[in-house]
């Protein structure tokens, strides 16, 4: 079958520190997307910034789910740049909210369907009830809140029942990372379509790791200025938002990450994918 001019400019992946980026933007992410969708496929999106890739220098297991996603998307803009650095010109932020709103529009056009896993006790909830008025018509046929700990087997059966009695397509996982790319990869390696051609998941199912998108569309946290995303400032304007959880992630992993980047630009270290 001959690929789309879209499916071949995300064939290639833009290695960041070890941790392959699929060069795109939000319009191929959209169309890969709903291709997936129709044709029947299961797999998981990963929305990838400096904090995914600096979380995966210290866990060999997590990089290697971070590079086994359907797509990773640029989440932040040092990934634009390291992209547009290794030429792909038509790359730009994926950010996780923005892809929710896009998927979600579109979905009412046709028989899409979504649900919502992860957030604090009522967000999916109060998330639902904000994109059923955004976008009338949108079908969010679940929601799940998980513990705050690994599910038993018994809860792993009875999420994957409640997914399949949906028939939701979207599902969208508000954890954080890395703990909502693992819970992706395990699921669905656990669920999912094997090489057999059997699956326990039924029908198409794509996996969505979004984290704060969560809290940004039921209304809980205000997000950035869009000034502020473009220049690559988002994470200072959360930083002093919400200090205490985030000062940690901020002041540790982006020195961090502005020294390995140079030294990979610089051809002063490798990294393999």
């Amino acid at each position: 079958m001959n690929k789309t001019k879209d499916e071949e400019y995300s064939d290639n992946r833009v290695n960041v520190l070890g941790v392959g980026i699929s060069p795109i933007n939000l319009d191929i992410a959209e169309e890969l997307i709903f291709e997936a969708i129709e044709s029947g496929e299961q797999g998981y999106v990963g929305v990838t910034g400096v904090h995914g890739v600096s979380e995966a220098q210290s866990d060999p297991k997590f990089k290697d789910i971070l590079n086994n996603t359907f797509l990773n998307t640029p989440d932040g803009m040092p990934m634009v740049w390291y992209a547009r650095l290794n030429g792909y010109k038509k790359v730009s932020r994926v950010y996780g909210p923005d892809l929710m709103l896009n998927i979600c529009s579109r979905s009412t056009e046709c028989d899409v369907k979504h649900f919502f896993y992860g957030g604090r006790e009522g967000i999916a909830e109060k998330l639902k009830s904000n994109l059923k008025e955004k976008f009338p018509g949108i079908q969010v046929v679940g929601t799940y809140t998980p513990p705050f700990r690994p599910l038993t087997n018994d809860e792993e059966i009875e999420v994957r029942n409640k997914i399949n009695d949906s028939g939701a397509h979207c599902i969208w996982v508000g954890l954080s990372t890395p703990k909502q790319e693992k819970f992706m990869s395990g699921f669905l390696n656990k669920y999912g379509k094997n090489d057999s051609g059997d699956s326990s998941l039924e029908g198409s199912k794509i996996f969505f790791g979004v984290g704060a998108a969560f809290d940004f569309h039921a209304g809980l946290i205000p997000q950035a200025p869009s000034w502020m995303q473009s220049c690559g400032l988002e994470w200072f304007y959360r930083l002093c938002k919400e200090p205490r959880r985030l000062w940690k992630r901020y002041l540790k992993n982006n020195p961090l990450f502005l020294f390995r980047a140079f030294m990979q630009i610089l051809g002063l270290r490798k990294y393999s994918i």
